[in-house]
């Protein structure tokens, strides 16, 4: 079998997942769809929060937190009500602000590759 140049590796969908989510600053979120964009739709955005979902409950150093819906919202309550909890925490702990409605400011906390890492006043 022909082995590619490592240039040319092919990242496995969850790990190339994984990847994207250790480069969210702290205090910053992304959305599964970002995600699913950056790898080229080789996940949809239901498949990131499997990739992560598997994460959280094994426990992984990959911050899944920091992952939140295309509104602002935790879908980790879905599947889980400790899991829901367990990222609001991290991520009011990382000084991530929610409104009433249970949702965060995208605008104010969103995060994209290539923007820096500098926080301004939130």
């Amino acid at each position: 079998m022909k082995q590619l140049p490592a240039s040319e590796k092919v990242i496995p969908p969850f790990e190339a997942v994984y990847a994207w989510v250790r480069r969210i600053p702290p205090g910053r979120v992304m959305s599964y769809g970002q995600i699913s964009r950056l790898i080229d739709e080789r996940l949809s955005a239901q498949g990131v929060g499997w990739a992560l979902q598997a994460c959280a409950r094994a426990a992984w150093p990959v911050p899944w937190h920091r992952v939140v819906n295309a509104r602002g919202g935790i879908s980790a309550g879905k599947l889980s009500l400790h899991l829901a909890d367990a990222q609001r925490a991290r991520l009011e702990s990382e000084g991530v602000v929610f409104r009433a409605d249970g949702t965060l400011d995208m605008a104010v906390y969103g995060w994209a590759p290539g923007e820096s890492l500098i926080l301004e006043d939130k």
